[in-house]
């Protein structure tokens, strides 16, 4: 146990160094960017570990992994970030523990998750996730909604009940024209959040940049990171 706190430790303290390098190359202050580490498919011992090392934010992409971690470290102080695509049959689980869902794509997970949000009393805090790659379906290899249609969904999240909009949320494309072009894919991700603020100003998280190009996140502006293999490790391979 004390070696793998060292190791997270170590590995946080990396990661700590080229947040505050990339914020002082930006001129931003570092308070600026939040650290959200995403502990998909680690067990709930490092999330504990995580919590004892000040990290304040964990996110998960799985519903069956995350949900028991979720319960069995309901006694930290962490916020909890749901980043996966979510299937609306996993929304009620995830309404129970996320404080976030960064992933809402489309209008029928929007109605799913406003339904059990007012079930369970609780406000769930929802990012829109754009697809830069978007193609003729309107949808990214990875999800996401097309830039053209973050307006619509952005208005449909802020009028349903139990959900507040927060903002919006992107992976850097694999292929398409932001392939290899993390920087402009982020910056092209600022000017719709731009857009968005102007009808929602209180919309005002950028959540973008993993482990390879958080660097490239923080110098277009994003508001949050989320990093695992850096601070982690390599992740157990699934069964």
């Amino acid at each position: 146990m004390t070696d793998r706190k060292d190791e997270l430790a170590g590995n946080l303290a990396k990661v700590e160094e080229r947040i505050a390098a990339a914020c002082a190359a930006a001129g931003r202050a570092r308070e600026e960017v939040t650290l959200v580490v995403v502990t998909k498919t680690h067990p709930a011992n490092d999330v504990r570990i995580l919590s004892e090392l000040g990290v304040r934010h964990v996110a998960e992409n799985r519903d069956q992994d995350a949900a028991p971690k979720a319960a069995e470290c309901s006694d930290l102080p962490l916020t909890w970030h749901f980043v996966g695509q979510l299937q609306t049959n996993k929304v009620r689980s995830v309404v129970g523990y996320a404080d976030f869902v960064q992933s809402v794509d489309r209008a029928k997970l929007v109605t799913a998750l406003s339904k059990e949000a007012v079930r369970a009393g609780r406000e769930v805090g929802c990012l829109l996730q754009v697809a830069l790659d978007a193609g003729a379906s309107g949808r990214g290899e990875r999800g996401g909604v097309a830039p053209g249609g973050v307006e619509e969904l952005a208005d449909l999240v802020a009028r349903a009940p139990g959900l507040r909009l927060d903002g919006l949320m992107t992976v850097a494309p694999l292929s398409g024209t932001y392939a290899g072009r993390e920087l402009a894919a982020f910056e092209r991700l600022m000017d719709l959040s731009t857009d968005l603020r102007r009808a929602h100003p209180a919309a005002n998280m950028v959540s973008a940049g993993m482990s390879a190009d958080l660097e490239q996140a923080v110098a277009a502006g994003a508001t949050h990171v989320r990093v695992g293999t850096a601070v982690l490790g390599v992740r157990p391979r699934l069964g």
